[in-house]
């Protein structure tokens, strides 16, 4: 049997009108009210058809995204997350457009075009701290929600965020390496980034790092941080390395923070990778096949493929379905090793193909 709005009405008293403010969250209705009509609504098993209100308010959710550089592994996986979010809720009318920034320049350029653009939410990686922050309080002051992924600030106005504890991923590493060198050796933690000083995940997984090797009793770890911009040539990080080792002849391990550990593997020689125990992250690849090879010992995966695909499908539940979102939504910090890494490699987490 289908339930009308003009039977809840009806049945609670109140008018039609009031009944569709409760249903549409459109306010202006006491407390007393809306529990009243929520009441009758669960009495006589009323569910929205979310497809046709938004069929009928002939509404368009536009959902801007900003990523970085198209032609890098993890983001890459992020926008096939996203994708894979957008065919699951094509028909609530969701349209999706993804930008790509390179720096805190075009990163604020970006941001202008996106907010002139006037999309209904947004979603981002704040990698740029500040900018990100500023662009937070641009968005809370229009009233569009935001969703981050990736990196995680303290900022209170937004919808939410999802992705990896950094810190706790830092002390991850850190324990994986602990058990994997010897005592009285050093760790070196290399931030193969162009702006790791203004970026909040690299800082917080360096802190867990730290963390980690200052409270441990059963063994002393030099720990020496390092950052390096990334678009230099291998032949530069060579020569990066060559001083590290010159500068630490007892370096015995790489954490390396971001997804490009496999940049470090291919600048080293044999022998100088079976003397290293290296700690990386991310399913990319080509990381995936220098574990594979026992030249990377440890992945850790922050399912960037999840983290876009969970993204939009909070911005669908919040702003469509109406439905309440968790401020925080840590993924797992995932250990891959050749024994399971297939299993990864080969699972789709099961998205579901429509929501």
């Amino acid at each position: 049997m289908r339930i009308r709005i003009k039977d809840i009405a009806d049945q609670a008293g109140v008018s039609v009108g009031t009944v569709d403010r409760v249903i549409h969250k459109r306010g202006n209705v006491s407390p007393a009210v809306k529990e009243k009509v929520e009441k009758v609504m669960t009495q006589l098993g009323y569910r929205r058809n979310i497809i046709a209100s938004t069929l009928a308010l002939n509404r368009t959710l536009r959902i801007s995204v900003l990523l970085f550089d198209n032609k890098d592994y993890f983001w890459e996986q992020t926008r096939l997350g996203i994708e894979k979010a957008q065919d699951a809720t094509h028909h609530y009318g969701v349209e999706v457009s993804i930008l790509y920034c390179e720096n805190p320049g075009d990163f604020r350029k970006k941001t202008k075009q996106i907010l002139d653009s006037r999309p209904d939410a947004i979603m981002f990686a704040p990698l740029y701290k500040e900018e990100g922050l500023r662009f937070i309080e641009e968005c809370h002051n229009r009233s569009i929600p935001t969703v981050l992924i990736n990196t995680q600030l303290d900022a209170p106005d937004t919808l939410c965020y999802i992705g990896q504890d950094s810190y706790q991923s830092g002390v991850v590493a850190a324990r994986l390496i602990h058990f994997g060198i010897p005592d009285h050796s050093s760790a070196l933690l290399l931030n193969l980034d162009s702006s790791a000083a203004n970026a909040q995940h690299l800082m917080d997984k360096e802190r867990g790092f730290r963390d980690y090797f200052n409270e441990i009793q059963s063994k002393s770890v030099h720990v020496y941080a390092a950052n390096f911009e990334h678009e230099k040539s291998q032949n530069d990080l060579r020569n990066f390395l060559s001083g590290v080792f010159e500068a630490h002849p007892d370096l015995r391990s790489i954490f390396v923070t971001n997804s490009r550990a496999y940049r470090v593997v291919e600048c080293l020689k044999e022998d100088e990778l079976e003397k290293l125990f290296i700690v990386g992250f991310d399913l990319i690849e080509p990381n995936i096949r220098h574990l594979k090879s026992n030249r990377i010992n440890f992945l850790i995966n922050q399912n960037p493929t999840l983290q876009g695909y969970l993204g939009v499908l909070n911005i669908v539940n919040h702003i469509l379905l109406k439905k309440d979102v968790t401020p925080i939504q840590y993924l797992p910090l995932d250990i891959v090793v050749v024994e399971n890494c297939e299993y990864y490699v080969n699972s789709d987490y099961a998205f579901p193909a429509v929501v």
